[in-house]
This record gives C-alpha cells, structure tokens and sequence, in this order.
C-alpha cells in the first residue's frame, strides 16, 4: 500500500517506465522528496522510505543516485548520505590558482570569493568546478573554503617540463598557477627525454592524498628551442590550430577571386581611391579610407571593412567554428586565425589592385568636425594602394619629395584625411575626451627566435588619423542601431566607482594635485588634470593610476555611453550586415 502512495506521488512515473525496462524514481521526485525530508538520506534508508522491493527497483535508484551526484544535483557526504546542495549550505564556484599555491574559488553567485590554502589546492586544478563550505576566516579576515566535492574537472591535459631523477619521472606544469606536479607512471614517458618540454593527458585526476597521473601525448622539445614559447602558450591554452573537416569543405567551395556576379545589389565604389594605412609587418588589411573635400568646407569620409557576413554564413560550420574560437590570437611571427587563411589573409583582406567586397560607412563630416548624415552600403572597392603609416606621415607632414612623387595621385585624398583628421581630433579634445599617451613597445627577435631587445614605439599623427576615422564609423554604427532599435552589442565604458575616487582623490592629493570637477567627474575633469601633468616626470605613474581608476569598458546590449571617449552611444564597426539587407534600406540620417 505504501509503496502504491509513493508511486501515485511521483507525476513522472509513467514518463519513467517508458524509458526504462524496469520501474525508477523520478529525478524530480527524488529531489522533492530530500526537499520534505529536510536532511540527508542514506541509500538504504531511502529504499526502505521508497518501499522499493525489488532488486532491478534498488540497483535502478543506485545508478539514478550517482548520475545525480554527477550532475550536481545530489551531494554524497562522507557519511554516505545523498542530501540537496542548497540545504546543505555549500557554495559553488570555479577554482582559481595562484603561484605560491594557495587558490580560491569564485562562487556563482558573485557573493565575494572563498580562499583555499594550500593543501586544499592540492586536491585541484584551476578551472575545475567545485562545491565547498565555509570553514572560517583566515588571519586576513578573508572567508576560507573547504572542498566538500570536485563537481567538474576542467583540466584533463597540460604543457609542462618532463623530469627523470632518481628512478622517478614527473611533468612541472609551465603554468605558473598549477604548482603542483604530476607523475608519470614507468612506461607513459612517450619517448620524452629529461628537460623536454611535453603535452601530457591526465589519467587520474589529484586528490587531498595522492598527485596526479598522466601520461605524455606529445613531445614538443627542447624547453629552450625556437619558438618553443609560443607552442607552450597554444597548448596551455589549448587554442585549436586545425580547421575540422566541415569547415575545409565550406571554405573549398569559395573562388579564389571576387566575381563580377557577386557585385549585384552592391554600390560599386571601385573607382574611389581607396587605401588601406597599417603598420609595416602587417599581413592582413581589416579596413580601407578613403575622404574627398565637399563643396560646404566639410568632407565625405568613407570607411570600409571587409563584409565577412557575405562568406560566413549564420549556423554554418564556418560561423560555428569562429564562434568556438571567438577571435584571433596574435603571436610574434605567427596568428592563429579565427577564420581559414582564404578568408582572413585573402578574400577579407582588403589587398591592393583587386576587388573586394566590403560594408562600407559613408560619412558628411562639417567643417566643425560634426557628422552631419552618414549612410551604411554592401559596396564593392578597391584599394588603390598598400599604405604604411611612417610613409603617410613622411608623405603629408613631412613634405617627403620622393614619396609625394610615388604618391602623386593620392596625395589630394591623403592631405583631406589629415585636415578631416585634426578637425575631428580639435572636437574631441573641445568635448573633454581622455587620451592617455601610454608608452608602445615592439619586441625585437634575434637569432633562434629569442628575444633580442624590447623598442619603443612612437605613434605619429597617421595612427591617429586612422584611429579618428574608425571612431567616426563607430559612433554611425551605434546611432544606426538606435535608430532602427535593432538587437546588438554597444561598447560601454562606465565612469569611475566611488571607492576608485577616493583612493585616486588620496594619490593625488599625496603628490599635491587635484581631480578638477565636482564631487562625480566627468571625462573634461580628467583631461584637464591629463595636460596640466605633461611636464612632470611621474606624468607615467600618474597617468597609469589614472587609467586605473576608471571601470573597464565592456561590451553590453544595454547602452550606457562611453566615459573616456565622452560619447553617449558607442560600438565597435565590425561586420553587422544581414545577408539580404540592400543598400538603400541602410541609408540613415544623422
């Protein structure tokens, strides 16, 4: 009779019994049932509450139990009880490593993070995911954590140094955060010789008593060969190097040239001059400018970037694989790109001297620097030349007779992009932007590829020409998805917190300066602090604790203006054009 009330109970019973040969509680039930019951439960108790009689009915609830605990939804304490987490006053969260080997673990809830000493560390990885509870305050007053259960273990391979010493061999991870090390059993060396650098899988996982296994899957080499680093650094953070088999054959199916029939729908502005300006060790060109003089005293700025939505098509293994990588990763020497070489390096390339298709913003700039109307386009350019920036800049500003020569065509177009630019650049700084001059370096490798010296790296006004031009179409493209209340992302940059306030207002005030402003700054507060410091030989360190102060712009489908550049809206002009969008439906006011 008992067990007939039980079952009528469970709503999922017939749900169950279609699934399974043998009759099972429901997951629903069970954690029902824990909730009433308001402790934790044996197995065997649970049988005997469940009036579960029959062998197939108990081994059914045992391997439900343990896919519960696996799934955590269940805990199993070390009393053998299966008891809900929340009633159990555990947090979870995700472990993170430190290289002196205490960690913490950063709960779900964002409610202030737990630390973990070493020994507890010695059970984990960082990135594994992990239920503890509050097991007191360490001498810091930080809340220390204990691990109750390891819910998911994220690390299951690393890159590391191969040891072999005394009869024993061992992997010392290269990531600084795992100081632990890991054994290798006698016959999982996989050819690794003493000092090599290895891949390793793991094989069993650490715990509070014992290290971890693992066994070499990959020898990589000496730790001190060329280019060894960068292997590292791929490994360690596992970033896919090869294109799956669905993505070849996609991208297989692409000319290798733009074809007339693509131009259909397009606005063909192949005979403006383009240019593309970048740095002299650049491979693949994103954007290309082009500005004429308009008739008022203002100009037209066009800007264009490669249209990768013609090529990536929503949910195709293409787009699904660069959602996986989400972007390049730039190595010295090397990228290992978010889309195949025949798109990044080619058809998205915007290379001189051929077509290429790309979504362009059309800009009416007045002679004031206001954008005055601007328009979005498929199109279809060509760029008329490979530009550098030092050449720009020697062409223009320095009146370089030999490449004003070279140049001679382009120069009307190059001069209006610098008289656009310092109108533009004389808004800004009237609007009260901040503009840090934070100090670039460029590594320089010598021979083995190993670093030779480490340059610094001077900007000139044709970096800054280009940087006005994008923030151009940036701001067209957030006042384009206003306009049309069309879904998308906005860069925001929040202003300053109050506790970063005083503890800037504190440093300044250490050094005998001020914060200009009221009790809230606004972006005109830095700047004017920014010029009044050029002169003084910490400008670094202040401008440095400056930067510091102010909240990390982030990307957001909410819009929230962006403090440091002073815009009420803000995004970034990358590639949003949807594939059947025709040009005139792009055309948009100011």
């Amino acid at each position: 009779m008992v067990k007939k009330l039980i079952k009528k109970k469970d709503v999922y019973a017939t749900r169950e019994a279609q699934k399974y040969e043998h009759p099972i509680v429901s997951r629903e039930y069970i954690l029902e049932f824990l909730k009433e019951r308001g402790r934790p439960i044996s197995q065997r108790q649970l049988i005997i509450e469940l009036a579960l009689e029959t062998e197939e009915e108990q081994e059914a609830l045992r391997r439900r139990l343990l896919a519960m605990v696996r799934d955590g939804q269940l805990l199993l304490n070390r009393r053998g009880a299966y008891g809900l987490i929340e009633e159990m006053e555990l947090i979870k969260g995700y472990v993170v490593g430190h290289k002196d080997g205490f960690g913490f673990v950063v709960p779900e809830d964002n409610m202030g993070d737990l630390f973990l000493n070493a020994r507890q560390m010695r059970s984990v990885f960082p990135d594994d995911e992990v239920l503890v509870r509050v097991s007191g305050m360490d001498s810091r007053g930080r809340r220390e954590g204990a691990i109750v259960e390891v819910v998911t273990r994220n690390t299951h391979s690393l890159v590391g140094r191969y040891i072999a010493e005394q009869g024993a061999a061992f992997i010392e991870p290269s990531n600084q955060r795992i100081t632990q090390t890991i054994l290798i059993p006698p016959g999982a060396e996989g050819g690794a010789l003493h000092g090599q650098m290895a891949v390793i899988e793991i094989t069993e996982q650490p715990t509070l008593h014992t290290r971890a296994l693992g066994r070499v899957i990959e020898v990589l080499g000496d730790h001190m060969a060329p280019g060894m680093e960068i292997d590292v650094a791929i490994r360690n953070h596992e970033l896919p190097t090869e294109w799956p088999d669905s993505v070849l054959r996609e991208v297989g199916q692409f000319s290798p040239h733009v074809t007339e029939d693509m131009f259909k729908g397009r606005l063909d502005l192949r005979a403006k001059p383009f240019v593309t300006i970048d740095g002299e060790d650049a491979k693949d060109f994103d954007d290309a400018v082009y500005c004429e003089p308009s008739a008022n005293g203002g100009w037209t700025l066009y800007v264009a970037i490669a249209d990768v939505g013609h090529y990536v098509r929503p949910h195709s293994a293409l787009d699904k694989e660069a959602l996986n990588r989400g972007n390049s990763v730039y190595f010295p020497g090397r990228v290992i790109p978010m889309l195949p070489e025949v798109l990044s390096n080619e058809l998205c390339s915007l290379k001189p001297n051929v077509n290429r298709l790309t979504l362009v913003c059309e800009m009416k700039i007045s002679a004031t620097g206001k954008i005055t109307n601007y328009r979005f386009a498929e199109a279809v350019i060509k760029s008329h030349a490979r530009l550098t920036y030092n050449e720009v800049y020697a062409t223009v500003e320095q009146n370089d007779k030999a490449l004003q020569k070279k140049h001679e065509a382009l120069l009307p177009h190059l001069k209006a992009l610098f008289a656009v630019y310092r109108t533009l650049l004389a808004l800004r700084q009237k609007r009260g932007a901040i503009d840090f001059e934070l100090p670039e370096t460029k590594i320089i490798f010598g021979e083995g590829r190993k670093i030779e010296r480490i340059v610094a790296l001077t900007r000139n006004d044709a970096h800054k020409l280009i940087e006005e031009c994008m923030l151009c179409a940036n701001i067209c493209a957030a006042r384009f998805l206003l306009k049309n209340d069309a879904q998308g992302l906005y860069r925001i940059h929040e202003g300053p917190s109050l506790e970063k306030l005083t503890d800037l207002r504190k440093f300044l005030n250490e050094l005998g300066l001020k914060l200009p402003g009221k009790e809230i700054p606004v972006p005109n507060d830095y700047a004017k602090l920014l010029k009044t410091i050029q002169d003084r030989p910490d400008v670094q360190l202040i401008q440095t604790i400056l930067l510091r102060s102010l909240s990390q712009a982030i990307y957001s489908p909410e819009n929230k203006g962006h403090f440091g550049l002073a815009f009420d809206a803000y995004t970034h002009f990358t590639s949003p054009s949807a594939p059947n969008t025709k040009p005139k439906d792009m055309f948009k006011s100011a």
